[in-house]
């Protein structure tokens, strides 16, 4: 057994050891006693919050303010009380976004909290990220919607009617034959650059977004980044079961379907209740089944019908453009699977989004 001499060496080690992790690291961290005393901080730390060597030793309450965020010292007391890690995104007074974690600090002799380790990731430029993807995304696929659609089907249009013209009789118009073949070969001209367009368009995005395994958990855990100040804002609780997460997939599509859901799911319940939202996974009939329930406003049966319908918005009080859903269902149907939607009017909603697991077996559905 080590005399007391060894054990003061070895303590001593610990320390300098811990001290010289303290001043290196590159990421801002605070050790937080159970008494909510300042003990360590981070040159990060210092920086970023504009800390002091003279802080150390001071109870928190006296320099809260220099934290930015209103409820840390509420976080940390549930956390030294609960023994159990605390993740969440927060925003602080000068609206950047940090992943904080607060991990307990356990005297494994004891067994009891002694303290936190808190941890500050600055998630800003992420979350901007993902937002401007999600904004790529919706704009992609409504060009290539209208030009494979709105534009080609009066195209159609107009070259039926070349056809008519050229049955006509001709009589005295001597130059118009020469008309009508300048007009077939500008229609023409036409089609061969919107077909280019399209079919370069989507070889390139088949090219640039292939399938692959890709973990439910990740993209919620994108999602709920990307909602960040929604979710912040609405007091949304967001909770989750999954049975099954891993799926073969493409993955800004999967990302883009969770993110509409969910962001439907804050944006319409009501303003005198906070959102609350459950997200299940389960296997189905060979379908992963992606459940999003919400407290939210309902749906009536008439409108079920409409609302996977381009531009169609059932609240014009609520911002958006209409094509969430339009593109929810677009990336799921082309997929092979299919959504169902069930809701009462004033009591919620619940989307279950059905995704083939094997590409390989036919749609039943």
């Amino acid at each position: 057994m080590p005399n007391k001499n060894e054990q003061i060496s070895t303590l001593i080690e610990l320390n300098e050891e811990l001290e010289n992790y303290f001043s290196n690291t590159i990421i801002p961290q605070l050790f937080v006693d159970a008494h909510l005393i300042l003990r360590k901080f981070t040159p990060p730390a210092m920086r970023q919050f504009k800390l002091k060597h003279e802080f150390i030793g001071m109870h928190l309450e006296d320099i809260k303010e220099n934290f930015r965020f209103p409820t840390i010292i509420e976080n940390i007391k549930v956390v030294i009380a609960t023994g159990k890690i605390l993740e969440k995104e927060i925003q602080t007074n000068d609206l950047r976004w940090y992943q904080m974690n607060i991990l307990p600090y356990i005297i494994r002799k004891e067994n009891k909290t002694n303290g936190v380790i808190i941890t500050f990731v600055d998630v800003t430029p992420r979350i901007r990220d993902l937002k401007e993807q999600e904004r790529l995304i919706a704009e992609h696929e409504l060009l290539l919607d209208t030009i494979a659609h709105d534009i080609k089907n009066p195209l159609l249009g107009l070259s039926l009617t070349v056809q008519v013209l050229k049955r006509l009789p001709e009589k005295s118009m001597e130059k118009f034959p020469v008309l009508l073949r300048n007009v077939e070969n500008s229609l023409t001209d036409i089609k061969k650059v919107v077909n280019d367009l399209v079919d370069s368009r989507w070889g390139h995005q088949r090219y640039q977004s292939a399938e692959e395994l890709v973990d439910l958990q990740n993209i919620l855990e994108d999602v709920r980044l990307t909602l960040a100040p929604q979710i912040l804002e609405s007091g949304a609780i967001i909770k989750e079961d999954l049975a099954i997460s891993e799926i073969t997939f493409i993955r800004r599509k999967l990302r883009s379907v969770i993110y509409n859901l969910l962001n439907n799911a804050i944006k319409y319940t009501p303003a005198e209740r906070h959102p609350e939202i459950l997200i299940t996974s389960y296997e189905q009939d060979g379908f992963m089944v992606i459940s999003v329930t919400d407290n939210g406003i309902g749906i009536s049966e008439e409108d079920q019908k409409l609302i996977f319908e381009k531009f169609q918005r059932l609240r014009l009080t609520v911002d958006g453009s209409g094509v969430g859903l339009y593109l929810v269902n677009t990336i799921v149907l082309s997929s092979g699977g299919k959504i169902i939607v069930e809701s009462e009017l004033g009591k919620g909603s619940v989307f279950k989004v059905f995704l083939k697991m094997d590409k390989g077996l036919p749609a039943s559905v």
